[in-house]
């Protein structure tokens, strides 16, 4: 069986100038736009923190309310009085999610849900360093109290129609082995949440082919909701 580095080596030049080709034309979206900390709700007090990456900013939708932090926080606050806050930013990869948070006082936590690793596969970080990065993130957060921490799976990146072939193949592969290894490495406080490939579909993605719609937002917060509520 031919291994998988001969090929990705043929296949260097093709991929490179798909990578740049995608860069020029790539339509750049802005973060939600709307608060990104704040308490609403009824019931025993739940400290929800949510951070990472575009994906936990909104990106793709209008406001945070359609985003993931606004629609989990809509889900919750019929249970709980949620004390939630909002900390991403388009781009970081899991070591700059987990810099950015060590520079913050977070105070106590209940819930974490963190959204990272699109990012790392685009920028070719190892495997190896993303797991220690990723388990360095979710020991942070339980060390500020986090009970459950939501570690959002990497999406099939192979469905991103903004992606060319073989390009989007070679990604799709990385994001398993990403999201497979994300999955090993979380048990006991640490939840690793899969991103079901049938929320993907063209039609609900945002206009840039990359990032989530308000539809796939909704699937994903109701997900995560039930999650939390069943392990609170």
């Amino acid at each position: 069986m031919l291994s998988r580095l001969p090929v990705r080596l043929a296949l260097l030049p093709v991929l490179l100038a798909q990578a740049v080709a995608v860069r020029r034309r790539a339509l750049v979206l802005p973060e939600a736009a709307g608060p990104r900390r704040g308490t609403t709700g009824s019931g025993p007090t739940l400290r929800l923190l949510i951070a990472g990456d575009s994906s936990a900013a909104g990106v793709g939708v209008a406001v945070q309310d359609q985003a993931l932090a606004g629609q989990l926080v809509a889900a919750l606050a019929g249970d709980f009085t949620v004390q939630w806050r909002l900390e991403a930013r388009s781009g970081a990869t899991s070591g700059q999610v987990l810099h950015h948070l060590q520079g913050l006082d977070l105070g106590p936590l209940d819930v974490a849900v963190t959204v990272s690793g699109v990012n790392d596969v685009l920028r070719q970080v190892s495997l190896r360093r993303w797991r220690r990065q990723q388990a360095a993130l979710s020991q942070l957060l339980v060390t500020h109290g986090a009970r459950q921490v939501w570690r959002c799976g990497v999406p099939p990146m192979q469905q991103f129609t903004l992606l060319p072939r073989p390009l989007r193949d070679v990604l799709g592969a990385q994001a398993r082995r990403f999201d497979a290894a994300l999955a090993a490495d979380s048990t006991g406080p640490l939840h690793h949440l899969p991103f079901d490939p049938a929320r993907l579909t063209p039609a609900m993605l945002a206009e840039d082919g990359f990032h989530p719609g308000p539809q796939i937002y909704a699937l994903w917060a109701r997900e995560l909701a039930e999650k939390i509520r069943l392990h609170a």
